[in-house]
């Protein structure tokens, strides 16, 4: 008896998770030898992002906006 299309696209996207494993396996064993050779720093790649970062700086027209919407 042939395939359905569900049974085909839960296998496909079950290969295409575990191809992603394997990748993200791969590379941590590579950092793992590159922190173990001393080309890289042990420790978390990057630090907590400051608010500065992930908020977009705001002018004084855009302040007087925003006061304005919150009532002040």
């Amino acid at each position: 008896m042939p395939d359905s299309f569900g049974k085909r696209k839960r296998r496909d996207v079950t290969a295409r998770k575990a191809a992603a494993r394997e990748e993200r396996r791969v590379a941590r064993a590579a950092r793992r030898r590159d922190r173990q050779a001393g080309l890289i720093e042990a420790g978390p790649p990057m630090g907590p992002a400051e608010q500065s970062e992930w908020l977009a700086p705001m002018d004084g027209e855009d302040q007087a906006d925003v006061r304005d919407l919150r009532g002040s």
